[in-house]
C-alpha cells in the first residue's frame, strides 16, 4: 500500500498501481477499528450506530474496491449497510439518515477515470481528515500484514433513493417557474441522482454526459474552464436560463449564465446571502477566505454574521456547526447547509438555485451583475521550493497592509489584497489577487509574478 494515497482529507491514487483492492480491505479494517473505537461508553439507542455505511462512484473499479473495503471492516466485527452507486452528499445524508457510526464513500472526485480513492466521515457524517482520524487509519492499515480474516460482520443493502429524493426536495419551494437548465452530469454521479430527484419537479431538464461507461467526455472537474464549453455551448443553442456542471462525485457544481459566461462560486455565495437571511435573521454564514469582498459586505448588508474561514471542507464544516451557520459557501464550488448536517451538497444546492431563480424576475445575468464589483485573479499557482520562505518575503514586501495568517497569508488594503497559501501535498503556492480595477489587479499581480516567479498550469 502507498503511503502517499494519505491526503489531507480523504485518500486517493491510481488503480490499481497505488491503490488496489489489498489496500481498500486494510483501509476497510482500519476506518471500522477506529470509528468503532470511538463509541465506547457511548450510548445511542439506535441499532446501526455500531455499523458503517459504505457506498461508491460510477468508475469501473470502484465497485471492486467497495466489495473489499467492506471485506475488511467484516473482519473486525462490523455490520455493514452497502447502500450502492451513490452521489457523496447522499453518503453524508444515509450516515444522518440510519444513524451509523460512519461510513466511506468509494470515489475519486474530480480525477481522472485512471484514479480512485475513499472519503471517510465519522458520527453525524462529520468529516475524518489527517486531524480528525485519518492519521491513526493509515497507521492501523499500515500495520497489517496480510488480507485475511473470520468475517463476523453482516451486510446488508439498503436503497436510499426515495428518502434521499425526500429529504432534498424538502428545500424546494411550492412554487416555481418552468425554468430550462442544461445540466452537465460529467459522466458522473449527478447522471444518477439528478433524474431521480428532478426529473418530475416542473423544470426542463437538459442532459448532457449522463452515461456511465466509464470514461468522461472530459475531466469530471468544473472548475477547468475548458470542462464548461459543452456545457456553454448547449446553453446558447437551447436559450436556456442556466447551465450547470457537477465534478464527479456531485458533491460541487460549477454555474453558467444565460449568456454562457462562468458564474465564480464566491458570487454565487453572495447571491444567495439575503435569500437565507430573510428565513434566519441576525444569523452567520461562512465563507472561505478567498472569496471576493462582496460576499463580506452582502452578508453585513443583509444583517448577517460574516465568518471568514480557512480553504478546505473540514475547516468549513467544523465552523459552521460551531456557530451554528444557516449557510456556507467555499470558491471550489462546495456549498454547505445546516440543515443538510452541515454538510455540502451540490444537488440541493441547485435546489436552492432554482428557488432564487422562481422568486426573481431577472436572469441570473442581471442578478449576477451587481455583485460584480471587484476583479478577480483566480486561483493561480507558483512551483516554489521553499514555500515558508517565499511567503516570508511577500509579507517584508507587503508589510505596510494588513496581515493574518489564517490559511497562508492575506495581506490587504484598501483598495486590493490578496492571499497566498501552500499546497497540502505540492511544492506549490497558491495565489488569489482581488482589487478595485482591472488596471490595478493587472499591476499587482505582475508584480507578485516578479517575486513568485512564473506561473504553472495545474
Amino acid at each position: 500500500m502507498d503511503p502517499k494515497i494519505f491526503k489531507a482529507y480523504d485518500i486517493r491514487g491510481i488503480y490499481p498501481d497505488q491503490l488496489d483492492e489489498d489496500a481498500a480491505w486494510k483501509i476497510g479494517n482500519a476506518t471500522a477499528s477506529f470509528l468503532r473505537s470511538l463509541l465506547r461508553g457511548y450510548e445511542r439507542g439506535q441499532a446501526n450506530y455500531q455499523s458503517l455505511c459504505v457506498g461508491y462512484d460510477m468508475r469501473t473499479h470502484s465497485k471492486s474496491l467497495a466489495k473489499a473495503l467492506i471485506n475488511g471492516m467484516n473482519s473486525t466485527g462490523a455490520n455493514v449497510i452497502d447502500i450502492g452507486l451513490i452521489d457523496t452528499p447522499q453518503m453524508y445524508f444515509a450516515i444522518n439518515h440510519l444513524g451509523t457510526c460512519g461510513g466511506v464513500q468509494v470515489t475519486a472526485s474530480h480525477n481522472p477515470a485512471e484514479y480512485n480513492g475513499f472519503k471517510i466521515s465519522g458520527l453525524e457524517a462529520k468529516p475524518v481528515g489527517q486531524d480528525t482520524g485519518l492519521k491513526e487509519i493509515k497507521h492501523i492499515a499500515s500495520a497489517l500484514l496480510h488480507t485475511r480474516g473470520v468475517i463476523n460482520g453482516g451486510v446488508e443493502k439498503y436503497d436510499l433513493t426515495e428518502a434521499y429524493k425526500e429529504h432534498v426536495l424538502k428545500f424546494l419551494d411550492s412554487k416555481i417557474k418552468p425554468l430550462k437548465i442544461v445540466v452537465d452530469a460529467s459522466n458522473g454521479m449527478a447522471g444518477r441522482s439528478v433524474p431521480a430527484i428532478f426529473d418530475n419537479i416542473g423544470v426542463e431538464l437538459i442532459k448532457l454526459n449522463f452515461s456511465h461507461e466509464g470514461k468522461f467526455k472530459h475531466d469530471p472537474n468544473p472548475l477547468v474552464e475548458s470542462n464548461l464549453k459543452q456545457l456553454k455551448d448547449s446553453v446558447k443553442k437551447e436559450k436556456a436560463d442556466v447551465g450547470i456542471c457537477f465534478d464527479g462525485d456531485a458533491d460541487r457544481l460549477i454555474m453558467v449564465d444565460e449568456k454562457s459566461k462562468t458564474i465564480s462560486c464566491d458570487l454565487l455565495t453572495a447571491l444567495l446571502v439575503p435569500y437565507f437571511l430573510e428565513k434566519n435573521p441576525k444569523t452567520a454564514i461562512v465563507y472561505d477566505l478567498r472569496s471576493s469582498w462582496i460576499v463580506r459586505e452582502e452578508i453585513l448588508k443583509y444583517g448577517g454574521i460574516p465568518r471568514r474561514e480557512r480553504v478546505g471542507h473540514a475547516y468549513m464544516k467544523k465552523t459552521l456547526r460551531t456557530v451554528h451557520a444557516v449557510f456556507g459557501g467555499e470558491l471550489s464550488g462546495h456549498f454547505y447547509y445546516r440543515d443538510n448536517f452541515y454538510a455540502d451538497s451540490g444537488v440541493i444546492t441547485l435546489v436552492h438555485l432554482i428557488n432564487v431563480l422562481s422568486r426573481k424576475d431577472k436572469p441570473i445575468s442581471e442578478l449576477i451583475k451587481p455583485l460584480r464589483k471587484y476583479h478577480a485573479s483566480g486561483e493561480i499557482n507558483f512551483a516554489v521550493d521553499d514555500k515558508e520562505a517565499m511567503m516570508k518575503e511577500l509579507s517584508k514586501k507587503y508589510s505596510q497592509g494588513s496581515t493574518d495568517d489564517l490559511d497562508g497569508i492575506t495581506i490587504q488594503f484598501k483598495d486590493w489584497w490578496f492571499n497566498c497559501r501552500p499546497s497540502n501535498t505540492e511544492p506549490l503556492l497558491r495565489l488569489n489577487v482581488e482589487a478595485k480595477t482591472k488596471e490595478l489587479l493587472k499591476t499587482q499581480l505582475k508584480e507578485i509574478e516578479s517575486i513568485l516567479g512564473k506561473p504553472v498550469d495545474h
